[in-house]
């Protein structure tokens, strides 16, 4: 007799393979139903221009443009348009091919894109991409594959987080600006207060904490971090322009007694000095004028004027035939350089886009201070140090400093030989310029030449 064992065998499920559904998967798919096709003022690359222009604020990587930038390709105009679908029917494999990576991370990349809301499926029964396109009127018969349909809905929603956008990255170019005003104002009056025996706090602390928030300010730096970095340059403004107004007075009063008790200069020095001050005086400038672009303090401006008034007074009451005689060699040396026969336009015109990058933005026309201005603030980029810039204002004036600087940043520029240490480059130019062998105008005019200009 055979005894029969009924032995439970695990069940088996028979999972069905695809695409797993959700609200947002469902409402992909309705989108693409019930597409009516672009306005008529938009075509598909509009949207992908969008896409572009948002980036990362929308969600959407380089890789994930990439991308829709590649099936983009695949679609038509009249596949945009009411009672067609814009759908990729190209192969897994041979797009993994074409972008030289694998299929996985083509698979990773479409979920991303459709996260964001760009795509969706048109999927077959086993999942494989294929259609037909009618050869007559080049219209989709069938296809199955990546749906860009989504996209066209998103174009309301890009534009907006555009605008956003544009508002963020203005307000971020805005604090920059300021950032950049009040460190000019700052070097301006820490120049001041150097020249000022005893101070409190001390001068070297005051440059210690302009050093330490005279930071390279990149795009990586949030709008917050860059806020942040205003206020700091703000507090610091504020203290130096209180150091000044408390000592700087009495150092002008001290140098206002020593011009009293001085001696009075002979007729012969005053004449010289008066054909000196007659000269064309833009290249050889080395006071920088105070920009107003910004509220400040009314007393500062005033101390810095009485200042630079006191060292006019100064100069004018030389004595010795030795000092007329230096200040007539220095003015010589700069004019062997050419540099008189330099216009300020010229100039604008010779500059390379980085240098002009540094010039601020001022409903005005552009001066000299502002082109000076832009070489100090380049001079960091060409890694030419303070002591460099300096050397090269006394021999020869701000402007000239600042065309040298000018043309080390076109060297470094070049497409042939072009210079490695721009600030040996540099100290080359003021080394020949000691000699008499510099000819700035020459070098700014082949530059004009060259590029075209007809301001030669």
């Amino acid at each position: 007799m055979h005894h029969i064992s009924h032995v439970n065998l695990p069940q088996v499920h028979h999972y069905r393979g695809g695409r797993i559904s959700s609200p947002k998967l469902r409402k992909s798919l309705e989108q693409a139903q019930d597409f009516c096709g672009l306005e008529e003022d938009v075509n598909r690359y509009d949207l992908l221009l969008l896409v572009k222009r948002i980036g990362k604020a929308a969600g959407f990587t380089t890789k994930m443009i990439n991308l829709l930038d590649y099936y983009m390709a695949f679609t038509r105009d009249l596949d945009w348009e009411e009672g067609s679908s814009p759908i990729v029917y190209q192969s897994l494999s041979r797009t993994a091919l074409d972008l030289g990576v694998s299929e996985r991370q083509i698979q990773k990349l479409e979920k991303a894109l459709f996260e964001v809301g760009a795509i969706t499926w048109n999927d077959s029964g086993n999942h494989r991409r294929y259609g037909q396109r009618c050869q007559e009127t080049g219209r989709i018969k069938y296809a199955y594959g990546v749906d860009l349909t989504p996209l066209a809905y998103l174009k309301n929603t890009l534009e907006r987080k555009l605008e956003e956008k544009k508002a963020h990255d203005n307000a971020w170019m805005e604090t920059k600006r300021q950032i950049s005003w009040y460190r000019a104002q700052i070097r301006a009056v820490l120049a001041e207060l150097e020249l000022i025996e005893e101070i409190d706090p001390p001068y070297y602390e005051l440059e210690a904490a302009y050093n330490d928030i005279a930071i390279q300010i990149r795009t990586t730096m949030s709008l917050e971090r860059v806020g942040e970095l205003l206020e700091e340059h703000k507090e610091l403004h504020s203290l130096v322009v209180s150091v000044l107004d408390e000592y700087g007075s009495s150092a002008v009063e001290e140098q206002s007694t020593e011009a009293i008790n001085a001696p009075v200069a002979t007729q012969e020095t005053k004449k010289s000095s008066s054909k000196s001050d007659s000269l064309d005086t833009h290249y050889k400038s080395t006071t920088q004028k105070q920009s107003n672009k910004l509220d400040t303090s009314k007393t500062s401006s005033k101390c810095f004027q009485e200042r630079r008034n006191e060292n006019s007074e100064h100069k004018t009451q030389r004595t010795e035939q030795g000092e007329s005689s230096e200040v007539q060699e220095e003015e010589n040396l700069i004019l062997k350089t050419g540099l008189q026969h330099i216009t300020l336009k010229q100039a604008l015109n010779a500059a390379s886009d980085r240098f002009k990058d540094h010039m601020p933005l001022e409903p005005r026309p552009m001066n000299w201070n502002d082109f000076v201005e832009a070489a100090y603030s380049l001079k960091g980029d060409l890694h030419i140090s303070q002591n460099s810039w300096s050397h090269a204002c006394v021999t020869l004036g701000r402007t000239g400093a600042a065309i040298c600087l000018l043309l080390t940043d076109q060297a470094t520029q070049r497409a042939d030989d072009p210079v490695t240490k721009p600030a040996g480059y540099f100290n080359a130019m003021i080394n020949r310029a000691n000699t008499g062998e510099l000819h700035l105008h020459n070098s700014i005019f082949g530059i004009l030449k060259k590029e075209g200009s007809s301001e030669i």
